[in-house]
């Protein structure tokens, strides 16, 4: 029997039954005497076991088949729960999801789970895991043997290795592993070759820099350089990067180099940080609900289907050109100005309407698709920051464009991380700021409009106006004069700056300044923002605007001279026409008083190059956007109106255009180019 074709279906199942153990491990941890809890988590890892042997995936079957005996001992009481209990069912879950990650991208589903089957066996003989962490330490503290080297050189890099030897040059091959909760490996990986070229040359890398820098490998990666210093200077100083896990430094054996004879496909590793689901079901809430509510499972099959993502991709594109007609037939329709042709396209376009609804809520995704991982991820993190963290979730079901959805879960993990680390104090602190000893976190989502905002609001300690101030002198990021004109969001803006961090020394959580800048320059890619606001002492939030889906845009359309480009109305304020005379210069800048305040103006027709046609008129069609605080006046020659266009990519050969997100096809057939207001404030 050919098991391919029930593959997804397996992936996806065993991806919402580990969800639910983390969700119930995590409520079993608040209420470890109710057993039901319990017997939820054993039918959950029961079915797994029995879908992985199915499917021939033995070591996942083995895996859950010893966590299902510990899970089956608690139910019958034998053993009590620990935290050290916890901490195991939960590595468990982690290294099961690993598994179903692998096998999504078309491995095998192996890793090595020795350490956790262990600890699984001890618990389930009643043993004490401390023993076993006091050797592990001492493991992890010893001094590593040394390996023969046999990476393959091609004929160059064995003349530049060996010409630096005949310099005095060292030859090394590192072996670097990052911590498997490593969120941003390629910001890593940078860290890691900064330090390298300051004290060398890399000669190099394995995997490639392309594909160190798309995170396409797993956690471990091996660099060969050339540097004068000594084995141990090296080693210490990549381990100083977070998140290093271990570094491995070996002498390159000159006679024993040598040459590929062939290249080896590369497998693809997927890690359970990534995030690449294979299929999307599309559900309503309501169906969830009553899912949930009633216990056959069979009443149920005919209301919710799997779909493949890439069908919901094709339909998309397809709807897409469909818009685009739609809008050409409008055009005709006018110009011909027929009475029968005209009712035809208004009915087209009410039906078009209509189905454009129903396509954008078939790709829309509940929020809980992400959020649900964060519970157990406070929690490991509260354990490590010894702090007491109640992660509050509010709105879960408010629903996102997929394509939204996928890119949002690292900017959140950063600001979740930031709120543990620098905003909720420690128990003692906040016992003795007469606040109770547990922080709370709320992480809530809601539509407004045609947006979707979600919140970060902690209890904490909220950010010091002045500290910020003083790091952002320290750091050149501004001077003293203009330090002290900055309004409180303003200062608090700052933190979001590329490198910049108040922490006082480097940890695994924070310190290096990488994380913040990564949220705010994510969200503003997907047509967002981020705002701060703060209360020194009593806590900070965190809010980020998204749009419904990036795929559908409403526009307003200007011209300038011949050529047509199109604003997004997300960013625009309002328009005006201003006199020649009414502009004035300020520190080399075209400028006008707008309402009081001094906007900047940038006239596009210079900035895009636009070949000119005909005289200047003496009055100015200006488009006000905005950008946070920031706001400055477009100049265009006229205005045409508001369209919905869909919004289509450049490509890879014109993805660096400056100030131009996309282009669009119009009514008539022409292209308008999409203009990036972010990229213009900037």
């Amino acid at each position: 029997m050919d098991m391919n074709q029930y593959l997804e279906v397996f992936i996806e199942e065993s991806k919402e039954h580990l969800q639910m153990c983390s969700e119930q491990l995590l409520e079993l941890e608040k209420n470890p005497d109710d057993l039901s809890i319990v017997n939820d988590i054993f039918r959950a890892a029961h079915t797994l076991k029995g879908m992985s042997a199915t499917m021939g995936y033995e070591d996942l079957a083995n895996l859950t088949h010893k966590m299902e005996n510990v899970l089956d001992a608690i139910r019958n009481e034998q053993i009590t729960l620990q935290p050290e209990t916890f901490d195991t069912l939960f590595l468990a879950v982690d290294d099961l999801e690993a598994m179903v990650y692998s096998i999504a991208e078309g491995g095998e589903g192996k890793r090595d789970v020795k350490d956790v089957v262990e600890k699984l066996l001890l618990i389930e003989k009643g043993e004490s895991l401390i023993p076993m962490a006091v050797s592990e330490v001492a493991a992890a503290s010893a001094v590593l043997e040394p390996e023969i080297v046999n990476s393959e050189y091609d004929e160059f890099e064995i003349t530049v290795l060996q010409q630096s030897r005949d310099q005095g040059f060292n030859s090394y091959e590192l072996k670097i592993s990052l911590r498997e909760d490593c969120l941003l490996k390629a910001a890593r990986v940078f860290m890691v070759f900064e330090v390298l070229e300051k004290i060398g040359e890399v000669i190099k890398s394995n995997p490639s820099v392309e594909q160190l820098e798309e995170e396409q490998f797993d956690h471990s990666f091996s660099v060969t350089m050339v540097t004068k210093e000594s084995v141990e200077d090296v080693q210490k100083k990549v381990m100083k990067v977070s998140e290093v896990d271990r570094v491995q430094v070996h002498t390159i054996d000159f006679e024993h180099l040598r040459t590929p004879v062939h290249l080896e496909e590369q497998e693809q590793v997927v890690t359970a940080s990534q995030e690449a689901p294979v299929v999307t079901t599309v559900a309503t809430e309501q169906t969830k609900k009553e899912e949930k509510k009633q216990a056959p499972v069979k009443t149920n099959s005919s209301k919710t289907i799997r779909v493949n993502i890439e069908r919901l991709d094709i339909l998309m594109n397809l709807f897409e050109e469909l818009v685009i007609d739609r809008g050409r037939l409008d055009q005709i329709s006018r110009d011909l100005n027929n009475q029968e042709l005209h009712e035809t396209v208004e009915r087209m376009s009410r039906v078009t309407s209509d189905l454009q609804t129903i396509v954008l809520n078939m790709r829309m995704v509940p929020v809980e698709t992400v959020f649900n991982r964060f519970p157990k991820m406070v929690r490991q993190l509260a354990r490590d920051l010894n702090k007491k963290v109640d992660l509050q979730i509010v709105g879960a079901e408010t629903e996102l464009d997929r394509t939204v959805i996928d890119e949002i879960g690292d900017p959140l993990v950063h600001l979740l991380r930031n709120a543990m680390d620098h905003g909720i104090e420690r128990p003692e602190v906040r016992l003795a700021n007469g606040k109770p000893e547990e922080g709370k976190i709320l992480l809530k989502a809601y539509h407004s409009g045609n947006h979707v905002f979600i919140e970060i609001e902690d209890d904490g300690a909220g950010i010091n106006r002045e500290r910020v101030l003083n790091k952002a002198i320290a750091n050149g990021i501004l001077s003293q004069e203009a330090a002290a004109t900055l309004t409180d969001k303003q200062v608090y803006e700052l933190i979001l700056a590329s490198g910049f961090s108040t922490a006082e020394k480097i940890s695994d959580v924070s310190g290096r300044g990488v994380g913040l800048d990564v949220v705010k320059n994510t969200i503003e890619s997907l047509g967002g923002n981020v705002t701060i606001d703060s209360k020194e002492g009593a806590g900070s939030v965190f809010l980020i605007q998204l749009p419904l889906t990036l795929s559908i845009i409403s526009v307003m359309l200007v011209e300038i001279q011949k050529e047509k480009y199109a604003i997004p109305l997300s960013s625009i304020i309002e328009t005006a026409i201003i006199k020649k005379e009414d502009i004035m210069n300020a520190h080399n800048q075209q400028v006008i008083d707008f309402r009081g305040k001094v906007l900047p103006l940038l006239f596009l027709k210079d900035i895009f190059e636009v070949p000119e046609f005909g005289k200047e008129d003496e009055f100015l069609s200006v488009v006000i956007v905005r950008k946070g605080d920031k706001m400055a006046g477009l100049v265009v020659d006229s205005f045409i109106g508001q369209l919905e266009v869909v919004l289509k990519s450049l490509g890879d050969y014109l993805n660096t255009a400056f100030a131009i997100s996309g282009a669009t096809i119009l009514g008539d057939g022409q292209v308008a180019l999409i203009i990036d207001c972010n990229a213009l404030i900037n």
